[in-house]
């Protein structure tokens, strides 16, 4: 082996061959591809290699669709075959949910081409004849999916990527992996019972069932659990042989939690069972393992597969010639790692897809694009490996519990706001106690408890629910006298040091505040412009800066300050910068106070002067209240008259009991994330990761107030490039709309990632939305074409497969002037 290349990756299943394929196909080609045994040796040979284009994820599903795109070609580009079969797909509705959320997904696929169809029963029958669909309400049919030989496709991957220069080592076991002073990693292996070294500028986590052990070499938590999977082939079934040369499609049934389909003249049954499920190699797995399967063990099975003999009865009384058993890999939310460890450098991940003969490719592709460009196409959010915090360690009861329970819930269907309790909770704040005695219905936020609202617990569904009216009454009040809202779970940093505020600006697409107590919310931008990540900055002295953010992006900010000291983003660097960043996320609760009579309320508790004249809107001041200690922010996420209050997490209770002791006499409520996201939506505030990712720069989501182009900042070229395109030239802009109730459908507001049309084609997507409680109105964000971007330009937004006019509008539905905010 060569004794240095620029990228490592270790781990040669179906993810780290794509990254391998990927990269080269980037133009980087000083790779190497290292694996302890063969190729697809660890849990890639023996996944049954579905294909499917049908989820809940736009982004996810962006990335499903690059592995049939790759599977048919690649064997021309690399004269092995790839085991392609294309039979299409078919995932079965039982209950109004499901066929609900197979109309949000059509609409969601039909974004990006992918061909599919809503199909009645009876259509199901003319796929497979012999099945039983008397309880099925809607059939999802997708032509273009299917399944392949997941060693064939590892192995083609492997060689377009060698085609182009990359090195393959076989046999060879990772022992260390030690990170330079440079910021390049050491690699020490073992070949041929002799050990070696090779130094690489970026080192890749693709080691599947075993991303944690080797993660352990550099100190690295990985939220990688394996649960064994099993599937079953039968006998040869006359009822297959009947078929000919007809290969039906795959079918996925959410009753008997199981997939099925054709193997030669038999039936492939895979169950994910919804109980007992089974956890491997907790403890760690033995690195002389090779095509291993674990003992079948049916009888877990049996009850879903019982419920699948009802759904093909030829399949009850089918002999059984096959049991595959194998550990796949899961994650406490069933998405895979792909992208930066948290809290080190140059070291990637491409690990813990369930699915990974899917994903493997599209992982690759974008993780790729990260490594070269530093962004990528699509927003990766997701996926990023930084977005689970420090209570998701891979032997910890969190990501065990979670691995188990996702698996159990594989083909079930999860509606809007549906919240599983598996593993949790896992951090509560000093209140989180008297909250819930006041009804709080509990959403999970980076391991955090967060209040979703204050009522009877939710009966959840893609249509407006039983919280509607709930909510509707926490924004009331808040909006007619004062809310008070726990947003413990917030990211809050310090940073620090001579060169605080050179640093900031250096980064920020905002210029900072030149006056202590000033706040700035900024953005930060890649060198390709896109919208890295959104703080709101206060600066409490010159060397002195507060900074707040969403908390799932806690450690992914943390990092991106943290690793641009002494570097302007390139490779030249600056040295000698004194700056410091302290996480105080766990230190620090926040209490927010807002509405009308938020005023009255703190400063019946405080000595400080809260008069407009002496705190005004869009400043900070440390002071005391209720006798507690608080960096007290004067804003308002819900566009109220309010203060935030960062406090010691110790003190929580008693500022807590003492604002809603002086809350009383005023009518306060309380308010959760629902209300939050109402209000936020009624003043057309942007929220990061829904109208403002890296798939889009400042320009496009019209921040234009919120960035100074008068100074040096990283990223400021690109959105340069972008100003002198011109608006009426850019692929689409962010606007802000109006949704009428549609003929048949009055009950549904956007959630994000409908489609939008304009004369019967797509001519963009929403991000988000919510009912106006404040207004009366349904409203939502959506990107669209330029043509259609001007204030009173209409357009249509499909809903539940119903097609509802909407208005773009000109100013926030609720105080545009921000009267209330300035009071």
């Amino acid at each position: 082996m060569k004794d240095e290349a620029q990228v490592v990756i270790i781990g040669a299943g179906a993810m780290g061959a794509g990254l391998f394929y990927h990269l080269a196909h980037e133009g980087w080609t000083d790779t190497v591809l290292i694996e302890k045994g063969e190729l697809s040796s660890g849990s890639t040979w023996h996944a049954a290699g579905l294909i499917p284009h049908f989820i809940g994820s736009l982004n996810m599903a962006k990335c499903h669709a690059v592995a049939p795109e790759l599977y048919e070609r690649i064997e021309a580009e690399t004269g092995l075959a790839s085991g392609w079969h294309g039979t299409g797909a078919i995932r079965l509705a039982l209950d109004r949910h499901q066929v609900d959320w197979f109309r949000y997904v059509s609409g969601m696929l039909d974004l990006i081409g992918v061909e599919n169809h809503l199909i009645e029963p009876s259509e199901i029958l003319n796929h497979w004849p012999f099945m039983d669909v008397s309880d099925v309400k809607l059939g999802f049919w997708t032509p273009n999916d299917g399944w392949t030989d997941p060693s064939s496709v590892t192995a083609a991957m492997v060689k377009g990527a060698r085609q182009l220069g990359g090195e393959l080592e076989r046999h060879t076991l990772v022992t260390e992996t030690n990170p330079l002073p440079d910021g390049r990693w050491e690699v020490v292996y073992e070949q041929k019972g002799e050990q070696g070294r090779v130094v690489c500028e970026h080192l890749v986590n693709a080691a599947g069932c075993y991303a944690p052990q080797v993660g352990a070499m550099a100190g690295v938590e990985v939220p990688i659990v394996s649960v064994i999977h099993q599937y079953l082939i039968t006998e040869p079934m006359a009822e297959m042989i009947d078929l000919g040369d007809f290969d039906p499609p795959v079918v996925r049934d959410p009753r008997a939690s199981s997939y099925y389909r054709r193997e030669i003249d038999s039936l492939l049954v895979g169950p994910y069972e919804r109980a007992n499920a089974q956890t491997y190699g907790i403890d760690g797995i033995d690195w002389d393992l090779h095509f291993y399967l674990t003992p079948p063990d049916v009888d877990t099975l049996m009850p879903w597969l019982i419920e699948a003999g009802k759904r093909i009865p030829a399949f009850e009384s089918a002999g059984i010639k096959t049991v595959v058993s194998g550990p796949i890999t899961h994650t406490p939310d069933s998405g895979y790692l792909m992208g930066p460890a948290p809290g080190v450098r140059n070291y990637w991940m491409c690990a813990g897809a369930s699915i990974g003969i899917t994903q493997g490719p599209g992982a690759g592709k974008y993780l790729a694009q990260w490594m070269v460009h530093g962004q990528t196409e699509v927003n990766v959010a997701e996926m990023d490996p930084r977005r689970f915090g420090d209570h998701c360690g891979p032997t910890g009861r969190y990501a065990i519990d979670k691995a188990i329970d996702e698996f159990h819930e594989m083909y079930q269907t999860r509606k809007p706001g549906e919240e599983r309790f598996a593993g949790r909770p896992q951090k509560t704040d000093p209140i989180y106690e008297r909250l819930d005695a006041r009804g709080a219905q509990w959403q999970e936020v980076f391991g955090w408890e967060r209040p979703q609202y204050f009522g009877e617990p939710e009966e959840h569904t893609f249509r407006r629910s039983n919280a509607f009216e709930v909510v509707a009454a926490e924004v009331r009040g808040t909006r007619e006298r004062a809310g008070l809202a726990d947003l413990t779970a917030f990211s809050k940093f310090e940073v620090t040091g001579a060169d605080a505020e050179a640093f900031l600006e250096r980064m920020a697409a905002n210029t900072m505040p030149k006056r202590d107590g000033g706040i700035r919310l900024t953005h930060f931008l890649t060198e390709l412009g896109g919208i890295e990540a959104e703080m709101t900055i206060t600066r409490l002295a010159a060397d002195r800066f507060y900074l707040n953010s969403g908390i799932t992006a806690q450690f992914h900010d943390r990092d991106w300050l943290a690793h641009h000291i002494g570097s302007d983003g390139r490779a030249d660097g600056l040295d000698g910068e004194d700056v410091t960043v302290t996480d105080r996320t766990e230190e620090l609760a926040i209490l927010a106070v807002s509405g009308p009579r938020a005023r009255d309320i703190v400063q019946s508790l405080t000595d400080a002067d809260l008069a407009n004249e002496s705190f005004r809107w869009l400043t900070g001041q440390e002071i005391t209240v209720a006798g507690v200690p608080c960096i007290a922010l004067r804003v308002s996420y819900v566009g109220e008259l309010g203060w935030e209050l960062h406090h010691p997490m110790d003190r929580m209770v008693e500022l807590y009991e003492a604002l809603v002791a002086a809350g009383e006499p005023h009518g306060m409520v309380h308010y959760g994330s629902y209300a939050m996201n109402v209000m936020r939506i009624e003043k057309a505030y942007k929220a990061m990761g829904s109208e403002l990712t890296t798939e889009i720069t400042p320009v496009e989501a019209e921040l234009g107030r919120f960035v100074d182009m008068t100074r040096p900042f990283v990223g400021r070229e690109a959105v340069q490039e972008r100003l002198d395109v011109g608006r009426e030239k850019l692929d689409w802009l962010l606007v802000y709309c109006e949704v009428q109730d549609g003929e048949t459908v009055a009950d549904n507001d956007c959630r994000g990632n409908e489609p939008v049309y304009a004369n019967g084609e797509i001519i963009g997507l929403t991000t988000s939305g919510a009912y106006g409680h404040s207004v009366g109105k349904s409203l939502a964000f959506a990107y669209v074409a330029p043509s259609h971007a001007q204030p009173g330009a209409t357009f249509e937004i499909q809903l539940q497969g119903e097609r509802r006019p909407a208005t773009v509008l000109a100013e926030a539905a609720h105080d545009p002037g921000n009267e209330r905010l300035r009071v």
